[in-house]
């Protein structure tokens, strides 16, 4: 158990004593993101993992879901969301609860960085990239159909 409390000092989008890590390592369907694990398995007596995102212009992160909840606050830019059978756009200060089993993808979209915290259960599952049978089960907007990027 640690007894110390932490300020991890950030100056532009980058914390001091973080390393910037590739987004995934096990697949490619993926493009310009990156992530920093801030508040992560150095912290024992936290429950959640806290990371951030940050998607560069034209990426967006893989097409997923999993079992697992997670709540995302966007702090960069802007963009928008594939939740299941929708796209939702996005800004700062926004928060996405990203519900177990949905279909999720950030893109950014809008010419700028996306930027988000993204907080989770210390202990999860896997993320599942949907095979084309589950997307054709779950989604059947043309919007969102047009908008995933595997």
């Amino acid at each position: 158990m640690s007894n110390s409390s932490k300020v991890i000092k950030n100056k532009n989008f980058s914390w001091e004593g973080v390393e910037r890590k590739e987004y995934k390592t096990e697949t490619s369907n993926f493009k310009d993101i990156h992530r920093y694990s801030l508040l992560d398995d150095d912290i024992s007596e936290l429950n959640i993992h806290t990371r951030y995102f940050e998607v560069q212009p034209g990426g967006y992160s893989s097409l997923e879901q999993h079992r697992h909840p997670h709540s995302v606050v966007i702090i960069r830019g802007s963009g928008s969301v594939i939740l299941d059978n929708e796209v939702v756009p996005l800004s700062v200060h926004d928060v996405i609860y990203v519900a177990p089993e949905s279909i999720h993808q950030f893109h950014a979209d809008k010419n700028e960085p996306l930027g988000f915290l993204c907080m989770v259960d210390r202990y999860r599952d896997k993320p599942v990239i949907p095979n084309d049978d589950i997307l054709k089960e779950k989604i059947n907007s043309e919007k969102v159909l047009k908008k995933i990027r595997k």
